[in-house]
This record gives structure tokens, C-alpha cells and sequence, in this order.
């Protein structure tokens, strides 16, 4: 594989605190029975409007809850959050190799831009893509469209990696390679229920899968 996506949330860094604080915040605001950040961390991955209607039961309310996630996440939430052990590592590695490296999150790309510099990632990555804040390409299959298209790149060379189903969904749609990582929020029944080809429980571990 030459070219290679990666996921944010669940396995680039693990957003948890800054997420589920976040969802928090916008569902006291609207009144509404705040679970505990453990039971909301089935949020940190899928696209959060879907979750949010999940949630609240409505589209409209899901709107007004993404606004109020926002007023605390862009200013507090963002940076709730810290890179896997063994990361950099691998991103070094696979840097040094010679391999395209690339971010495809469906979080919106403001916020990805932002964690990635934060973090102090950028130098590893030729491009990050996202979603819109208006919620377009926030469906993986969609994003990772457009990122191979917007880079050239041959999908049968390439290969996604992430820890939720919709990432495994989102490689194969496209005609990727699918490795799934166990270390985020993703079980390992289900990255192979989205299609993983391969599964691995740590960061290193993906350097067996990027020959």
C-alpha cells in the first residue's frame, strides 16, 4: 500500500473526555437527561447529528443540540483529548518510508485542522480532509470519495484505517484496503461486521499491515 487514511477519533487520538463533555453540555442545556461520558462514548466516531437525533429524537433538536456542542467543543472540547501511545511511531515509520499519508475524519475539517496542528502532527500528513459544519461528506463512504478523487490516488493502493464499522463500510464502498484498530471505540465483531480485511490491537501493529 503507498497511500494511507487515517481516522481521527479512536485512532490517531482518543477524543473522549472533549466529546462526551461536550454532548453533555448541550443536552443540559436543552433540558434533556445527561447520560455519563461512559455511557456516550458509542458517540465518538459515527457522525454526531446521527447520534444526537438518536438521542433526542428529533432532527430539530438534534440541530440546536450541534450548535450547543459546539459553543463548548470549538473553545474547551477540542483539545480534551491526547494522541495513542505508539502513534507517532508508526507515523514516523510509515513517513520514512515513503508512503502518502492523509487524515479523513468526519468530524468537520476546522476542528481536524486544529487537533492535528495541536497535537503537533501536521509534518506526518500531506493533507487532512473532513466534513463541512454544515454536514457535508460527514458519511465516510462519501469522504473518502472525494479525498481519493481530490488526490489521485488509485483505491486498490490504498488502505483506511479506523476503529468504528463506518470506516470499514466507508474503505470498502470505495474499493480500499479496511484495517481496523481495537485500541479506540470500536469492537472487533464490529470493524468485521463493517468489512475489515485486517484487525490490530495497537498502533505498531499496523506497520504488519502496510507492506
Amino acid at each position: 500500500m503507498n497511500t494511507i487514511y487515517f481516522d481521527l477519533d479512536g485512532t490517531l487520538t482518543d477524543p473522549k473526555p472533549g466529546i462526551t463533555r461536550s454532548i453533555q453540555y448541550a443536552l443540559g442545556k436543552l433540558d434533556h437527561a445527561v447520560p455519563t461520558e461512559d455511557e456516550l462514548t458509542w458517540c465518538i466516531g459515527p457522525p454526531l447529528h446521527a447520534s444526537l437525533k438518536k438521542l433526542l429524537g428529533t432532527d430539530d433538536l438534534a440541530d440546536k443540540a450541534i450548535l450547543l456542542y459546539r459553543e463548548r467543543f470549538g473553545d474547551i472540547g477540542l483539545f480534551e483529548n491526547a494522541i495513542y501511545p505508539g502513534i507517532e511511531d508508526t507515523l514516523s515509520v510509515l513517513a520514512k518510508s515513503g508512503r502518502r499519508l492523509f487524515v479523513a475524519s468526519s468530524k468537520p475539517v476546522v476542528y481536524v485542522e486544529r487537533i492535528i496542528d495541536h497535537f503537533k502532527l501536521r509534518d506526518y500528513f500531506e493533507r487532512v480532509f473532513g466534513s463541512e459544519l454544515d454536514g457535508t461528506r460527514t458519511d465516510k463512504t462519501e469522504l473518502l470519495g472525494y479525498a481519493l478523487q481530490t488526490t489521485g490516488v488509485d483505491p486498490s493502493r490504498a488502505m483506511m484505517i479506523g476503529d468504528r464499522s463506518h470506516d470499514m463500510i466507508g474503505a470498502r464502498n470505495n474499493g480500499m484496503t479496511a484495517v481496523g484498530v481495537l485500541y479506540g471505540y470500536g469492537t472487533e465483531e464490529e470493524l468485521l461486521a463493517g468489512g475489515a480485511h485486517h484487525v490490530c490491537a495497537a498502533p505498531r501493529g499496523l506497520l504488519d499491515h502496510t507492506a
